[in-house]
């Protein structure tokens, strides 16, 4: 018996061991992954934007698989890439800029930035040289711009135009015995349209179509432009596909040499002077970024970024009220912030975590200008946290507005049936079980949330009118959940200026009379490290662990019809991402 507790006590000594070392092991890679090497930016450099590199809006679009041990693609802050094209323009070891991304991980208003960025850099006489094997149209919008653009033999470049493609679920719930119940203000808030139709509404057709024509006619006049195509010429190329041959990519002036990508790198050593045997020093913009100065002493600008969905409470992967709230407040009391950028890339999501967020904005506002920069979307709730704002900025091709609510309750009584499931209540009040997973909605509670999404909407519509200085009649007139482009924005009055983030600094630093200030970017990246020991729920890992298999855009879907929060939540959210592909 005795030799029987001792195998037992040493085997919980081995496991105790074993799990120790694994742990520290952990510890110390979450520790070294945190680190960074130095950098030296070497004599006849050129500055490289390749596939390794992720153009994110805001430090929260950054965060870390926890359970991912090799990531080659390095995420970069937008405005740290046009920091760094700028300060490469008078950096003398930079001698140029290669664009060599097939592809790239970026929104359209983002390239559209960089691409205005790499124009203003020809103008100090460095070259800017861009090469592509299967190059897509998001890609090729941005690489327009180079000097000489060389393409693989077998490469192409897939120019194709803009498409809105929705999908549809009402007749797989009414196979399936899924009820839904919805409650909306705005004949254009097409949030909940795949659940109620087949089909796009005719007021949604309208609106996308108007959408797309807006950002592709913005798009296609600038790749023309660059590459002196007529409009008429541009037209015929993308509609017959031309981009997809090679050869016809020559005939059609798309690019100007067919070469393999060694004899690309020859042709920036000989622009280099270098002989074919040195070798060629390039640098990405993420390492480049590194070394550029970064002192956040002294006076700041300082942008809050609100990027991703809103949600009510605490969380790190999108706009979370308690955390966003937290920052704001962080920002009011800092003596060194002078001006605020608010930089939202937000499509919107809870119309209680966005009003919150709004209150404390306001505050904000109180004691030092707030500025407003959209991105890729301001919509909806995106839009509503703006009405803070001293002056609004938009992107041309910035999707905002969508002014509506709704509330959206799935129930389960005929699934249920179909399968022998029945349910019975007591209860002590006429509407005690107001919802019910079988039974959905009682009377009762759907005349209540009905008037609440037509006050939450009143409510929406009366601050856009204070902010824009218009009436509530004709903020309601252009709202109904309609979602326009920045350009329609800036023509109706929802914002002030068509412009980036850049613009959106320099004019609060005016604001603040600042001439020399320190940009400085909120919240900070959540390192692996402190995901490691944040306070994560079992739902918080299931949600990361579902999100991951079926992708993001699907897990919005998933999310809206499961998430308990929802059933009696009013949700001020936009249902459009355009992407260019």
């Amino acid at each position: 018996m005795r030799g029987f507790f001792k195998l037992v006590l040493a085997n919980l000594t081995a496991i105790f061991i074993l799990c120790a070392g694994f742990f520290i092991f952990f510890i110390g890679f979450l520790i070294i992954s945190s680190l960074s090497e130095g950098v030296n930016v070497k004599q006849d450099s050129v500055l490289t934007l390749d596939l390794k590199t992720k153009i994110i809006d805001g430090p929260s679009e950054d965060q870390d698989d926890i359970f991912a041990f090799k990531n080659d693609e390095k995420a970069v802050l937008l405005y740290d890439v046009l920091t760094a094209i700028e300060h490469a323009k008078t950096d003398s070891k930079i001698k140029g800029i290669s664009l060599e991304c097939d592809d790239i991980s970026a929104g359209i208003t983002q390239l559209a930035d960089i691409r205005n960025a790499l124009i203003d850099f020809k103008k100090s006489g460095k070259f800017v040289y861009a090469y592509g094997n299967g190059v897509s149209q998001s890609s090729y919008y941005m690489s327009s711009v180079a000097d000489k653009f060389y393409l693989h033999p077998m490469g192409g470049i897939m120019l194709k135009g803009l498409a809105a493609e929705v999908t549809f679920f009402k007749d797989f719930a009414d196979k399936y015995g899924i009820g839904i119940q919805v409650i909306r203000h705005g004949k254009f808030k097409a949030a909940v349209e795949p659940f109620l139709r087949n089909e796009m509404s005719p007021e949604n057709k309208e609106q996308l179509s108007v959408l797309l024509n807006d950002i592709w006619g913005n798009t296609s006049s600038a790749i023309a432009t660059s590459k002196k195509i007529g409009t008429n010429d541009f037209k015929l190329i993308v509609d017959s596909l031309y981009g997809v041959l090679p050869n016809l990519c020559i005939q059609n002036k798309l690019v100007d040499k067919l070469v393999q990508k060694t004899e690309y790198d020859n042709m920036l050593k000989k622009k280099l002077g270098l002989s074919q045997d040195k070798k060629l020093n390039k640098i990405s913009f993420a390492k480049y970024s590194e070394t550029l100065d970064k002192d956040n002493g002294g006076k700041k600008v300082a942008i809050l970024y609100a990027s991703g969905q809103i949600y009510d409470g605490k969380g790190y992967d999108g706009i979370y009220s308690d955390n966003f709230i937290k920052e704001i407040k962080k920002l009011q009391n800092d003596d060194n912030v002078k001006a605020v950028v608010l930089r939202i890339n937000s499509p919107g999501g809870s119309a209680n975590a966005s009003d919150c967020i709004l209150y404390e904005l306001q505050n904000l506002k109180q004691k030092k200008p707030l500025v407003v920069s959209f991105g890729d979307y301001a919509a909806s709730g995106g839009f509503y946290i703006a009405m803070s704002a001293d002056k609004i900025f938009s992107e041309p091709s910035t999707l905002t507005g969508s002014i509506g609510v709704f509330g959206m309750i799935p129930y389960f009584k005929q699934l249920a049936e179909k399968n022998g499931i029945r349910s019975d209540v007591v209860s002590t009040n006429t509407n005690s079980n107001m919802v019910s997973t079988i039974n959905g909605v009682t009377p009762g509670a759907l005349n209540i949330l009905t008037k609440n999404v037509e006050a939450t909407y009143r409510r929406f519509v009366n601050f856009v009118a204070v902010n824009r200085k218009k009436s509530f009649e004709d903020i309601d007139a252009i709202g109904g959940g309609r979602v326009w482009s920045g350009v329609r924005a800036k023509q109706l009055g929802l914002v002030d200026e068509l412009g980036s983030l850049k613009d959106a600094v320099k004019y609060a630093a005016k604001l603040a009379k600042l001439k020399d200030y320190n940009v400085d970017s909120y919240p900070s990246k959540v390192s692996k490290f402190e995901q490691f020991f944040s306070s994560e729920t079992e739902e918080d890992f299931s949600t990361r662990l579902i999100q991951r298999k079926i992708g993001k855009e699907n897990f919005k879907i998933f999310q809206l019809i499961t998430a308990p929060n929802n059933k009696t939540s009013v949700m001020m959210e936009c249902p459009y991402n355009i992407k260019m592909n």
